[in-house]
């Protein structure tokens, strides 16, 4: 796919770069110079030629019997990601959820910082949260107009979720990084990712049931699989 002139990642690619970083840059820290595909698709479970084609879009080239320069590689899936430039971003909601977001150290690593963050509750405004201020919403539209931000997080509950939202576009935020669990009505310029923890918990408790089955259905194998004629075990010896 292209945009413009420029190749872009499929969204399962960009979904996979997170892992291919932490990964490379474990080796930075080893001082391994060069990596190849079947390294990377070893290690995480992938066919080589996945890993080829999700870096096939990047401007660098592996080279045979070397691999990819490992320094090159991060600097370009950095640089498709966005994640080598650091943008600004608020938080709308400090409860349990978004104080944990806001102790997050990592995002940072990913281009993102969140600057401030913001709540309904008068009680939890004039404080600080992990060094981040946190301030009434209602003053949300004019800081997002000084400091030109233009994502926010939000973790508020579902029934406020939609209205905070609406204040987000109006003061000029395009990107919402979603984490109620509603899905957000908004215009076709304002982007949003949803982040269902209900959902993936329920992916999480399916797999692991059909691991247990899995498990018991070997089990009943190897029972019926055990020879039936076996002698007691008496304790002598012959």
């Amino acid at each position: 796919m292209t945009l413009g002139s420029k190749r872009i990642l499929s969204y399962p690619s960009i979904r996979r770069m997170p892992s291919y970083l932490r990964i490379l840059k474990d080796l930075v820290a080893t001082d391994q110079k060069a990596v190849s595909a079947t390294f990377l698709a070893k290690a995480l479970g992938f066919e080589p030629i996945v890993v080829r084609k999700d870096f096939d879009p990047l401007p660098i080239t592996g080279k045979s019997g070397v691999g990819y320069d490992i320094q090159e590689l991060i600097r370009a899936i950095e640089d498709h990601l966005g994640w080598n430039n650091i943008t600004d971003a608020f938080l709308v909601g400090t409860g349990n959820l978004g104080t944990a977001l806001l102790g997050y150290r990592g995002f940072e690593q990913y281009g993102v910082k969140i600057v401030l963050a913001f709540d309904i509750d008068p009680a939890k405004t004039a404080q600080t949260i992990n060094d981040v201020h946190v301030l009434p919403i209602d003053e949300l539209p004019l800081m997002a107009e000084r400091m030109k931000v233009q994502i926010g997080v939000l973790a508020v509950p579902a029934e406020c979720a939609q209205a905070i939202a609406d204040k987000m576009i109006l003061a000029g935020i395009r990107g919402i990084w979603n984490f109620a669990p509603v899905k957000l009505v908004v215009p076709e310029n304002v982007v949003v990712q949803n982040e269902d923890l209900a959902e993936g918990l329920a992916v999480l408790s399916v797999k692991l049931d059909r691991s247990k089955a899995k498990a018991i259905h070997a089990s009943l194998e190897e029972v019926s699989r055990a020879p039936e004629d076996v002698p007691p075990d008496t304790g002598k010896v012959f």
